[in-house]
């Protein structure tokens, strides 16, 4: 059996950690719990961690760390790109808290720019499928992401 290749090792722990930013987003909103220490938590117990002999996937912990602290800085302006994109009767607040998890994670990156929107679109959708196999939410989230990368503020605008 051959070992992974480099780029599909790296795309798997870049997978990883929006993964585990999405629960981490998630437990720090249900829980009350602070971006630090919820990081720690990660980053010391869960990520590729072992249990009950299964090993938690490894992540790219940079990936992981940035994503969680650009939600962290930009949650106004990513709740308000959000909200644009949600119809007016269902603002950010009235949906799934693991949707509002994935819509942060993913503005956070579409915030820092630094994958294309495509590839953000694809990972997210993709985690919104491990969550939501029935798959109504796919197509929703699928939109309101497409509609969140098409509408990103400059950071001229953003003043």
């Amino acid at each position: 059996m051959s070992s992974p290749k480099p780029q599909d090792e790296r795309r798997q722990r870049s997978t990883a950690a929006r993964l585990y930013a999405v629960q981490a987003l998630f437990q720090m909103e249900a829980a009350g719990q602070s971006a630090d220490r919820v990081r720690r938590e990660f980053e010391d117990w869960r990520i590729g961690a072992e249990t009950e002999g299964e090993a938690a996937p490894q992540a790219d912990e940079a990936l992981f760390a940035r994503i969680l602290d650009d939600a962290v800085t930009w949650q106004g302006r990513i709740d308000k790109l959000t909200d644009r994109a949600l119809v007016a009767r269902w603002p950010i607040d009235r949906i799934d808290p693991v949707l509002r998890a994935v819509f942060r994670a993913a503005g956070a990156e579409f915030t820092a720019a630094k994958a294309p929107p495509r590839v953000i679109i694809s990972e997210y959708v993709g985690i919104a499928d491990a969550f939501f196999p029935e798959g109504r939410e796919i197509s929703f989230v699928n939109a309101v992401l497409d509609h969140m990368s098409r509408n990103l503020p400059t950071p001229a605008a953003d003043g």
